[in-house]
């Protein structure tokens, strides 16, 4: 599928960076959204160096800000008519017991992982109705279980998912497909970011099985927008831990996750 724009939140590493170097042979123009300039620019003069006809569009932004999240909308308003594709990539988390939570970063997670997500949405619908275009969601494979330590983070990404399944529906025959990509575990940046100081999750056994790469989580993503489908879930060993997930009966599932690895460090304030 072609595009006259493509909108790409989280742009500045991992998924982002990732749907950016694919995508930019599909599109006129490019808009990387993300807050550190410097590593969006980056990647903006790599793709331009590999496809000089694309418009690349750096735009700075913090989506945990409303004034922000404002100013980025009036922008992408602005952007000359076409089919557009919105990829909310955008996340944020934060491993560690609720207790002893910044309320700060509790709100940074929310507004970055929810409302972001609506807003942008919400205000570019007019244009994709209007246009045609698609919208990708990143959620997570955690959005089809609870997370004890990543309570909030799991809740946020099924909040996206329901919310990508129920507005598909709406969209559905009026030119506008929705897709949430609900991938495992990426080896990105957002494990170290959102680790707490003081809150070690300890070796789960087979974490290292359920690792996907950007690459595969991106092919997969745009495979199954090609296809119409509802969810993605890359690979076939996290489409099957998804399948698992929602067929174990609930009270096994508590059971398994109150047997977690965790370590606590004293001073954190929580409970080994």
């Amino acid at each position: 599928m072609e595009y006259g724009l493509v909108i790409v939140t989280g742009a500045s590493s991992g998924l982002g960076e990732g749907f950016a170097e694919a995508l930019a042979g599909r599109t006129r123009c490019m808009a990387l959204v993300a807050r550190r300039q410097n590593r969006i620019e980056s990647i903006a003069q790599r793709v331009r160096a590999s496809h000089p006809g694309v418009q690349i569009l750096c735009i700075p932004c913090d989506l945990a800000q409303e004034a922000e999240r404002s100013s980025l909308l009036e922008q992408l308003r602005g952007i000359t008519p076409g089919r557009t594709l919105l990829l909310n990539n955008a996340g944020s988390g934060d491993y560690g017991e609720l207790a002893t939570a910044d309320p700060g970063k509790i709100r940074q997670l929310m507004q970055v992982n929810m409302l972001a997500v609506v807003e942008l949405v919400h205000g570019l619908l007019p244009r994709l109705l209007r246009d045609g275009g698609d919208i990708i969601n990143t959620a997570s494979l955690a959005a089809d279980v609870f997370l004890p330590d990543f309570a909030l983070y799991a809740a946020s990404k099924a909040f996206v998912a329901s919310f990508s399944e129920g507005l598909r529906l709406e969209l559905a025959g009026r030119g506008v497909r929705v897709l949430a990509l609900c991938p495992g575990p990426v080896h990105t940046e957002f494990g170290s970011v959102a680790q707490r100081v003081g809150f070690d999750r300890g070796d789960m056994p087979l974490k290292s099985w359920f690792y996907t790469t950007v690459d595969e989580v991106v092919s997969s993503a745009l495979r199954g927008l090609a296809k119409g489908c509802a969810r993605v879930y890359p690979s076939a060993k996290v489409w099957a831990s998804g399948c698992l997930l929602r067929l174990t009966p609930l009270w096994l599932l508590r059971r398994i996750l109150a047997m977690r690895p965790r370590r606590v460090a004293a001073e954190s304030g929580g409970v080994p």
